[in-house]
């Protein structure tokens, strides 16, 4: 097998990989300072929507990670991203919160429930009966339906919540319309994502603790992949899939070295 030209550059999943429930993963510090020091470009991903890089700027900066706006990307980026090169200048009606709500207004999308183009799906903790009836009449009424992630489930302290993945579910079942999806594990997040800092997959590696999403998309886009042990992954559930990331490694801490 051709041997990988060195790691230029590097993006990163955020939940499981460098904090946990709220709080920092060990080692998650010094990488993001190494990353900083180092002037390689980097990216801290997030399939939730629901925040704006602004708002996990200020989360992380409260964590002690030094992460710049402009150093992370949501999947509410990359369907903005997604939806300004398709349709510019299109209508759109959204359940979602501002993340999503703030990225389409930034590529100059209309949000509206009167006959939209799309109708997109995010992540929200206040999904409603009533947005829901709208989005299926929306879709059976011709509007195109497009949801920010397949994520089935979101992480919360008191155990699994319904994520977009869920939601998209119910009104596919309603409407007979499946989605696009844009975030993980679609490889389209990971390469608009790579132009964003102006790297190149083949000298980009992506880190991540699922392999359903993070090294998938990396894979899929690529990229070297690295799993870390410290979130959703077992070493038994690695034998389950068809495929292995390039390197399985405990936790950030050990890729400090390796930037």
């Amino acid at each position: 097998m051709a041997e990988r030209k060195p790691i230029d550059s590097w993006l990163t999943d955020m939940d499981g990989v460098l904090i946990h429930e709220g709080v920092p993963i060990p080692g998650a510090d010094a990488f993001i300072k190494r990353l900083r020091e180092s002037g390689k470009p980097f990216l801290v991903l997030t399939n939730n929507s629901m925040y704006t890089a602004r708002d996990l700027h200020a989360r992380l900066s409260r964590m002690g990670l030094d992460v710049p706006v402009e150093n992370i990307w949501t999947s509410a980026l990359a369907t903005a991203k997604f939806l300004d090169d398709q349709r510019p200048g299109s209508t759109a009606y959204v359940i979602g919160e501002a993340g999503l709500t703030t990225a389409l207004h930034d590529v100059g999308y209309v949000l509206t429930d009167a006959d939209p183009d799309f109708v997109i799906l995010g992540e929200t903790r206040t999904y409603s009966f009533e947005a829901m009836t709208k989005a299926v009449r929306l879709i059976n009424n011709g509007a195109r339906f497009i949801a920010t992630n397949p994520d089935e489930t979101g992480p919360s302290a008191e155990g699994a919540l319904p994520a977009t993945g869920s939601v998209a579910a119910l009104i596919t079942k309603a409407t007979g319309k499946e989605p696009y999806f844009v975030g993980k594990p679609n490889p389209l997040m990971m390469r608009a994502g790579l132009n964003h800092i102006g790297a190149h997959s083949e000298t980009s590696a992506m880190i991540g603790d699922r392999m359903d999403t993070d090294v998938l998309a990396g894979l899929e886009a690529g990229m070297t992949t690295f799993l870390v042990r410290t979130g959703l992954t077992s070493d038994a559930d690695l034998e389950r899939f068809p495929y292995r990331p390039s390197r399985v490694m405990d936790s950030i801490a050990d890729l400090v070295d390796l930037v």
